[in-house]
């Protein structure tokens, strides 16, 4: 199985700034390193009493992005293949933004916006905006 490890929440003042970080446990990785190669990643996050909501995707091997609207222009996801990490950069905080945001990895090469496309998940990690 694929174990995805989640980092970098915590609490921030409204207009601050967060970067959250998502990689795959050493060995875990290094056994499936083709497969994960032709993988795509999402953010996803939900919120008290909320569906849970996509926020973004990257393809893991050519870099195409993909937000939903009310992050455009605000947070930024990327990768580092050198570390079997993928990151999202969140500035502009809003107390809109307050929720569990979950990591997620698909085993097919293209983008999605779909949880049900998903196939594996982090354990969460709570990001909290006061205002």
């Amino acid at each position: 199985q694929v174990q995805l490890v989640e980092s970098g929440g915590g609490l921030v003042q409204a207009g601050g700034s967060l970067r959250l970080s998502c990689a795959a446990s050493e060995r875990t990785y290094s056994n499936h390193r083709r497969t994960w190669s032709n993988y795509a990643m999402g953010w996803f996050r939900q919120a008290p009493g909320k569906e849970r909501e996509f926020v973004a995707t990257i393809n893991w091997c050519g870099g195409s992005t993909y937000y939903a609207d009310s992050v455009k222009g605000r947070f930024t996801i990327s990768r580092d293949n050198g570390k079997n990490t993928v990151y999202m950069q969140m500035n502009a905080l809003k107390a809109k933004d307050t929720a569990v945001y979950y990591c997620a990895g698909r085993n097919r090469p293209t983008v999605s916006s779909s949880r049900v496309d998903y196939d594996y998940w982090g354990q969460g990690t709570q990001v909290t905006v006061s205002s």
